[in-house]
């Protein structure tokens, strides 16, 4: 009776533990998030200490690059943003007055007279603080949505600083908690992990930053409007598995197609060219010790981390799928098949039987 009841007592708090883990499952998405992230981010720091920093200052320091980044971003995007808003609103009474009088021609003309663009429009913006007094719900929706997202990325920011401060300690007493007769393989498993955790973040950090530079390269020789915003939002992008180049390369076409048709086709034909340069060359020299997964694996893992946290979820599925596949590697199928190790050209062979005092010598 004692056995079923220490079962059933263990399935109750499994069980528990689970459903509440799901009810605060967005804060624990954000502490995985950082996690990773300090992970990710542990090698440059690691390199800044081999240079003669501190921890600290070399965590400072990479903080401080990605403070310079997103405020370098925000001040290339913003105004001309707000410049082309302001020109637009100047200009608009402008076009009114034109379609009003007949001065229209081709196919605007054409429009003018079947559907009396003028009149809608006069009557559009003289609707606009009736709509302005009838959307501020909708208004205070979008504020609080992007205030949320503010409060989520200082959340992240502080917690990966912290995550990279502490993760020396942490290893340290990672290692110290391991103990048994399997010691040294959870070791090797746990190393493994980490290494392909930060190999990817770090990897994936600098191709999107290639992107970036060979696009503002490009946009500035095509002469394509706001090259270094638009080099930006093209390294951004390209931290998205998958997608991310798509996204980017949409936003840049789209922007040279108001300059000019052929920008947007000489846009269109560099991304076409690159992407297939970052997908053969660039990408498998820089990941192919970081994540050994084969495409369909990448693109389920990918499917599996949207379904479940959304773009955080595209974003951690890679890494997370690399570590998963290293536990699954050595505690399940090592020794059962044949696998060669990541990067190796042939099979590895069997290590030898251990006993109690070492390796057994073979005999003479």
């Amino acid at each position: 009776m004692g056995h079923y009841a220490r079962i059933t007592l263990t399935v109750v708090a499994v069980l528990a533990v689970l459903a509440a883990a799901w009810a605060v499952r967005s804060v624990l998405l954000l502490v995985l998030v950082s996690a990773v992230l300090a992970v990710g981010l542990d090698p440059p720091v690691r390199r800044l200490e081999r240079w003669g920093f501190s921890r600290g200052w070399a965590v400072a320091v990479i903080f401080l690059a990605t403070v310079v980044f997103i405020v370098l971003f925000g001040w290339l995007v913003i105004p001309p943003i707000v410049r082309e808003v302001r020109q637009l609103a100047r200009t608009i009474p402008d076009y009114i007055d034109r379609l009003r009088q007949g001065h229209a021609t081709g196919f605007v003309a054409d429009l003018e007279r079947k559907y009396h663009i003028s009149q809608r429009l006069r009557d559009a913006t003289s609707k606009l603080p009736s709509l302005a007094s009838a959307s501020f719900g909708t208004i205070l929706g979008i504020t609080k949505s992007i205030a949320g997202i503010i409060f989520n990325l200082l959340t992240v920011g502080i917690l990966t600083i912290y995550f990279l401060t502490a993760l020396p300690r942490g290893e340290e007493m990672a290692q110290g908690l391991v103990a048994g007769e399997h010691r040294q393989r959870n070791l090797r498993i746990f190393h493994e992990a980490l290494q392909r955790i930060g190999g990817y973040v770090s990897g994936n950090i600098g191709i999107s930053i290639v992107a970036g530079v060979f696009a503002f390269v490009a946009l500035v020789i095509i002469g394509v409007p706001f090259p270094a915003a638009l080099a930006m939002w093209v390294a951004i992008a390209d931290l998205i598995p998958t997608v991310g180049a798509t996204l980017g390369a949409v936003v840049a076409v789209i922007v040279a197609a108001f300059s000019s048709w052929g920008d947007a086709v000489a846009t269109l034909s560099y991304f076409i060219v690159y992407q297939q340069v970052e997908n053969y060359v660039i990408a498998p020299r820089v990941m192919k010790k970081a994540v050994d997964l084969s495409p369909a694996a990448v693109i389920i893992s990918v499917l599996i981390g949207a379904s479940l946290g959304g773009l955080a979820g595209a974003l951690l599925a890679l890494p997370l799928a690399a570590a998963i596949k290293v536990i699954v590697r050595e505690i399940w199928l090592l020794g059962r098949i044949e696998i060669p190790g990541p990067g190796a050209s042939e099979v590895a062979p069997p290590r030898p039987p251990t006993g109690a005092a070492g390796p057994v010598p073979p005999p003479a």
